[in-house]
């Protein structure tokens, strides 16, 4: 046997059997990890706000057998989110891993005096409610389970300062002190819970901001591009 197919086989499949949900999964960092998880083997339900590139990726990943599928999820929305994580256990029966990455950056002006009211409340709105929405649904199925894994995607924005819009600054701060919280709480019935910080990079966003930053995928807010990252959040579920 060649050692390298030795080292590499027990890693292929490893979250064969596993149920995730990942929020704004129809674009960005989303859509990549949607695509990672499906290849390690998970059955991934897609929540999203954009109907189309859910559908579209659904069908670009799936073959003969379902592994993705879509439902469209506002994430400022309870009622859409308690909607998505009962699908999922409606569909398998179980849910394993809820990814809370839904996100948007908002506005782009760094300068305080510049910055909107209706805007910052957007941003809270989606990076932080709906965050908690999520994690709150994902608590109320997998507290009976006593396992499962809760991952936020927060930012590099909640441990550095200075020139980073203060809406989104403020919300990828409270995700990180959520997730801590949830850790507390959650780590008796065996449930993980995780927060990844990523640094900026290259997506496009719509609405006329033209600048490259994280953006998380649509939950409620604006469009992104392509953004491979999966990656990273693929060692924090097992």
């Amino acid at each position: 046997m060649n050692p390298a197919n030795s080292l590499v086989a027990p890693l292929a499949k490893r979250l064969e059997g596993k149920v995730a949900l990942i929020t704004g999964g129809a674009s960005g960092i989303g859509e990549a990890t949607a695509r990672l998880f499906a290849r390690h083997g998970a059955k991934v339900i897609v929540a999203d706000v954009q109907d189309d590139l859910g559908h579209s990726l659904c069908k670009d990943i799936n073959g003969a057998e379902e592994i993705v599928s879509f439902i469209h999820c506002d994430v400022t929305k309870e009622s859409d989110v308690q909607n998505a994580v009962d699908s999922a256990i409606s569909k398998h029966g179980k849910l394993d891993i809820m990814f809370n990455n839904a996100g948007i950056p908002g506005n782009m002006d760094t300068r305080i005096l510049a910055s909107d009211n209706d805007d910052f409340k957007n941003v809270l709105d989606v990076n932080l409610f709906g965050a908690f929405l999520g994690a709150k649904h994902a608590a109320r199925v997998m507290i009976p389970a006593k396992k499962g894994s809760i991952l936020f995607t927060s930012s590099a924005a909640s441990v550095i300062s200075g020139e980073i819009p203060y809406a989104y600054t403020a919300s990828k701060h409270a995700v990180v002190g959520l997730a801590n919280n949830l850790c507390v709480e959650l780590g008796q019935y065996g449930i993980r819970v995780n927060c990844i910080s990523i640094c900026g990079g290259n997506t496009l966003v719509e609405e006329g901001n033209g600048d490259d930053g994280e953006e998380e995928g649509g939950g409620g807010g604006r469009r992104g591009g392509e953004f491979e990252r999966g990656g990273v959040g693929a060692r924090r579920y097992s």
